[in-house]
């Protein structure tokens, strides 16, 4: 039984404060996470080592979706965000690690993450396909917005 790992760099241009509190709220979460067609809700976070989240996705064109959940291993702020996780279907078992480290960089903020533990019947393709387009969501939500 092989697991998968993704492992993805992007550049925001937002600062280090801003992405690693997108990381952290569930509000925040909800509308940047989710893959397209998803919706998310968040139904438990608490931002410290030892503290547990819960969230489900939903799709919304026919309403199935799944649950998962994990442990905060590791919290430095703005820096380092360690966390696992795990599915609550059987048929997706074993426990995920996904680590975001986070760089100032000159133009804002470097954003690694890998994603360690994928159950192998989901294809690491989807899953770099899911983070692309969350990230892209998570580009706009932390984007500094231009004085009008």
């Amino acid at each position: 039984m092989m697991s998968g790992t993704v492992r993805l760099l992007r550049v925001f241009t937002a600062p280090p404060e801003r992405v690693y509190r997108a990381f952290l709220d569930p509000a925040a979460l909800a509308k940047w996470l989710p893959p397209d067609g998803f919706t998310c809700t968040v139904h438990e976070l608490d931002a410290r080592v030892g503290g547990r989240y819960r969230m489900s996705f939903t799709n919304f064109g026919n309403g199935n979706g799944h649950s998962f959940g994990g442990t905060y291993l590791e919290l430095m702020p703005n820096q380092r965000i360690v966390h696992d996780d795990r599915f609550d279907d059987p048929n997706l078992p074993g426990t995920m690690v996904t680590t975001i480290a986070l760089r100032e960089v000159s133009c804002g903020t470097e954003v690694q993450i890998e994603q360690a533990g994928i159950p192998d019947v989901i294809p690491t393709e989807q899953c770099y396909l899911g983070w692309q387009e969350s990230l892209t969501l998570l580009e706009r939500l932390v984007e500094p917005t231009i004085p009008g």
